[in-house]
């Protein structure tokens, strides 16, 4: 035999010896499946429970909300002594402070609101006079009975501040007090009602009041009527200080943000007499407020108001009344 035969045997028995050399490689590999050993399993057995205390979390859940507004305005206008175009120099400032409260749980809600307002203006030889001046205070409970509707009982408040007075003038044309007109609780009222709350959202509401009862009280003797008037004061009847009414009121509340910096508030009340309920009393408060910065606003402000009663007594000579102010001011609110 040749060399070539020799060298391409000793070829083939290393490559078969190499092959039966990596099979019994894989032979001995363990498999994912492999059984744990009994020795280790007895080690695992013995391992102990170790207890990690937790602590007590004193959690509570707060089902009450608050939001709290404060603020203060002023507008002025002075001119000189030659200013050709006429004007009168005056000065305006005003204060006002609005807060609102409202539990939630389940079914049952309880909102509180409380919204006070005064304001004076000076204008240049005439006496200081209010332009602003309002007691408001309002609360309902109510139980929701479907996702919309609500039955409720509310009792509200309102009032002033200040004294209101009428003004004339004297011999030398200064203008003096010639009559008081109003003054703190003359006149004051209490509202009850009770009935049927439609609320689709949180930015605006209807209360639909078939059970109301309105108290009217004149508790200043300088305003109440005397026995021997002709007529009523704030529909309170000569020689009496109290008046109760019953009747089907229904009270419609919006605030909702127009945009970004844009907040329109509005409340209108319709107070429907049982006795007359087809000649209702209706008052529309209107607030457009637009912020200039975190604190700066200018605040549009404006009453419509419509009393039947105080027409026919002669108290005012246009069927709707109504008083309007624009100022710019700084608000605090809380929680920012």
């Amino acid at each position: 035999m040749n060399l070539k035969f020799y060298l391409f045997l000793f070829v083939l028995i290393s490559l078969m010896s190499n092959t039966i050399h990596a099979q019994d490689l894989r032979n001995l590999r363990a498999k994912p499946d492999t059984a744990i050993r009994d020795d280790n399993k007895q080690a695992l057995d013995g391992l102990k429970n170790i207890y990690v205390p937790i602590p007590k979390l004193d959690l509570e859940v707060n089902y009450w909300k608050h939001w709290s507004r404060f603020g203060v305005s002023a507008n002025q206008a002075s001119f000189s002594d030659n200013w050709s175009n006429g004007g009168v120099n005056s000065m305006a400032l005003g204060f006002n402070t609005w807060h609102k409260s409202e539990y939630n749980k389940n079914k049952v809600n309880f909102t509180s609101e409380i919204d006070l307002r005064y304001g004076k203006i000076k204008n240049k030889d005439q006496l200081a006079k209010k332009n602003n001046d309002r007691i408001f205070w309002d609360n309902k409970l109510s139980y929701k009975i479907s996702k919309a509707w609500a039955v409720y009982a509310s009792i509200t408040f309102e009032s002033q501040f200040d004294n209101g007075f009428s003004y004339a003038r004297d011999a030398d044309n200064n203008e003096i007090i010639s009559d008081t007109i109003s003054s703190f609780m003359a006149p004051g009222y209490f509202t009850e009602s009770v009935g049927l709350e439609y609320k689709p959202d949180n930015t605006f509401s209807v209360r639909l009041g078939t059970g109301t009862a309105r108290q009217t009280l004149i508790l200043d003797d300088r305003i109440a009527p005397p026995a021997t008037a002709t007529n009523p004061v704030f529909g309170v009847d000569p020689g009496k200080n109290f008046r109760n009414d019953l009747a089907f009121q229904v009270t419609a509340n919006l605030d909702r943000n127009l945009s970004k910096n844009l907040n329109l508030k509005a409340r209108y009340n319709l107070f429907a007499d049982y006795t007359d309920i087809t000649d209702p009393d209706h008052r529309l408060d209107l607030t457009l407020t637009a912020k200039v910065t975190r604190v700066i606003n200018v605040t549009l402000t404006g009453i419509g108001l419509y009393d039947s009663e105080y027409i026919a007594a002669g108290d005012t000579k246009a069927k709707i009344q109504y008083s309007q102010a624009l100022a710019l001011g700084l608000t605090f609110n809380f929680p920012r």
